[in-house]
């Protein structure tokens, strides 16, 4: 199969968008300046270039869905400079490199009522004019050698301006070039080449020289590469006000997996059959849990998911467990938009957590009868799988009886892919080192329409899968989840319902479901709907359509214990966790907190009788063991 032919950006800011081609089997890349990538595109030289913004006028481009190079605020890259105040200046000369900071320097000028003449002309000579009212633009590399008394960040002018962030340059293709595959293919480089922007600016300091830890952060906290919402609102901003101004021509934009929305024909369900076959524990399709979801009154809803609850559970116990969820680490390497925990490597509130702060947190959770550790954390480009086997094997050796519920399926497969191994011998590996269970993070809505849009650099909806299929089939269990409310539609959350079930027809590794409601607060994605209603809708839908997972667990970390006791009547049979410690969802605002006293009163108060329990939903005591 011919290659993808491809170029892009030299910049430093493309690197980490590019490191991950130079041993690619799909694509083969070219370097050069933003304008003659846009050149080697419109000529079809090549199939594929990333560009900036501007060279999208120059034909019917589909745009690669999540990737971007931009900023939320100062750039440090796209600067006007000059000798004087802009407000005075009569002239200025334009960096030939991109047409995009031409237009967006106009923008920014005219925002302060300043009106000069624009003269096109290659950086070097423009600065060295840009003396008395005379101000230069100057991109990429070379804008980190200007050394003018008035410089204007064109990056965060714009944040000022708008609020948005700026996109300043995206991959582009030619109309039915780039398949999903190769969208894939393009995700998995920027995930290569995010875990080791340290590395990248160390190169680039050997290659050029000044200081690499100012790359680093160059790259880490100035340059954004997600292409989300927020971003997008940004971009949509930045072409709507070009266009007003007659910068460039009005400009539709199109992705790659766009497709043709048509009304989709559905057959005809009956809304009561579909309730009358869930209630019952018959298998209902994907349509019927569109149509659920869709239309179906929360109070019937609701009674079917209890119906089912009741068959499952007849006694009337109600379990939790004692656990302490520990982030050993914040810093990560994907910047979701719905998180508001991560910090980039080097922030100055990044942690890894050492041997005596996790001690003195087993320990604590040991005296307060907790017999779990759910350990997770961000995408740390620098701990390889030694490192987990390391810390697991200390945990075992020194505090036995705990329960190790550790690593998401996103950490499983990034520890896989940075210390080049295959999935299963990674797994394996973890297991022998103390791993005993996996809890169901990073699933989001398994659905990748879904998940470019709010988690770009994440794993692929196949990829959790296939972590979870390989964990099972290696003799381990763990939970699944669905976290809804980032502006997913039913059919996206049916679809989620189905991967999962079709999963654990085939491993029967899922103990549990849980699902909650995206939190907004403090981070850059809106929430669609994180309503009680909303909650026990989506529940209550689960416990119908996931007939072969035993347990459904009450999300009252999120939700509070009250919208926690009424799912306990619409389809949830655990309360789920004494939460000793809980860090991403308090970041995003979220402050529930509950002692075992509460969990067990609120159980009774509920109607049922309370038990604990472990991982594996064996009893371990209390009423109805």
């Amino acid at each position: 199969m011919p290659k993808l032919k491809a170029a892009a950006v030299s910049f430093l800011n493309a690197w980490p968008l590019t490191a991950g081609l130079d041993a690619s089997d799909r694509i083969e890349l070219t370097l050069a300046e933003p304008s003659r990538c846009a050149a080697m595109l419109e000529a079809g030289e090549v199939d594929l270039a990333l560009v900036s913004v501007a060279a999208l006028t120059k034909g019917e481009y589909e745009i690669v869905p999540g990737l971007a190079i931009g900023a939320d605020g100062p750039v440090q890259t796209v600067l006007l400079a000059g000798d004087q105040s802009p407000a005075i200046w009569d002239e200025v000369f334009l960096d030939t490199a991109s047409r995009t900071s031409h237009v967006l320097a106009k923008l920014v000028l005219d925002d302060m009522g300043v009106h000069p003449e624009f003269s096109p002309l290659p950086a070097v000579e423009g600065l060295a004019r840009a003396t008395g009212t005379k101000g230069a633009l100057v991109i990429g590399d070379r804008a980190f050698d200007v050394r003018k008394s008035q410089v204007l960040d064109l990056g965060r002018e714009w944040t000022r301006m708008t609020g948005l962030p700026m996109i300043f340059a995206l991959w582009a293709a030619r109309p039915g070039r780039v398949s999903p595959e190769d969208v894939q293919e393009l995700t998995r480089a920027a995930q290569h080449g995010l875990g080791i922007r340290t590395e990248l600016a160390q190169r680039f300091a050997a290659q050029r020289g000044g200081d690499p830890e100012r790359y680093r952060r160059y790259l880490s906290q100035r340059i954004r590469y997600g292409l989300g919402p927020h971003e997008l609102t940004g971009l949509e901003t930045f072409l709507a006000r070009a266009a007003a101004k007659g910068l460039l021509p009005p400009m539709p934009l199109r992705f790659v997996d766009d497709v043709v929305r048509t009304t989709r024909t559905r057959r005809h369900v009956s809304l009561d059959t579909a309730l009358a076959k869930g209630a019952a524990g018959e298998r209902l399709d994907e349509v019927e849990a569109e149509l659920l979801d869709e239309r179906a009154p929360l109070l019937e809803l609701g009674l079917a998911a209890d119906a089912r609850r009741r068959a499952l559970h007849p006694d009337g116990v109600v379990t939790y467990i004692v656990s302490r969820n520990v982030n050993y680490t914040n810093v990560c390497t994907t910047a979701c938009h719905f998180c508001a925990f991560y910090r980039p490597r080097g922030a100055a509130d990044a942690y890894v957590l050492t041997r005596q702060e996790l001690a003195g947190k087993i320990e604590e959770t040991l005296r307060l009868g907790g017999i779990e550790l759910l350990l997770q954390g961000g995408l740390h480009p620098d701990l390889a799988i030694e490192w987990y086997e390391d810390l697991f094997r200390w945990v075992k050796s020194n505090y036995p009886t705990i329960n190790l519920h550790a690593l998401s399926p996103e950490e499983i497969w990034h520890i896989a892919r940075t210390s080049e191994l295959p999935l299963e011998a990674t797994i394996r590996r973890l297991v022998a080192a103390g791993l005993d269970s996996i809890p169901g993070g990073g699933a989001e809505v398994l659905d990748d329409e879904v998940r470019r849009r709010i988690a770009p650099l994440k794993c692929s909806t196949d990829e959790w899968l296939s972590v979870m299929r390989t964990a099972h089939q290696v003799g381990l269990k763990s939970t699944a989840t669905l976290m809804f409310g980032v502006g997913e539609e039913p059919r996206h959350r049916a679809s989620h319902l189905r991967r999962l079930r079709d999963l654990q027809d085939e491993t029967h590794g899922f103990t549990a479901f849980i699902c909650w409601p995206f939190q907004s607060a403090n981070t850059r994605l809106t929430a669609s709907d994180g309503s009680a209603h909303a909650y026990l809708r989506t529940n209550a839908l689960a416990r119908l359509y996931l007939d072969n997972v035993p347990h459904l667990q009450a999300s009252w970390v999120t939700m509070g214990g009250g919208v926690a006791q009424a799912a306990l009547h619409m389809g949830c049979d655990d309360f789920g966790q004494v939460m000793i410690e809980e860090n991403v969802v308090s970041a995003a605002g979220t402050t529930f907190k509950m002692d075992s006293e509460e969990v067990e009163r609120h159980i009774r108060d509920a109607g049922f009788s309370p038990s604990r329990r472990n991982m594996r939903y064996q009893r371990l005591g209390g009423a109805g063991a």
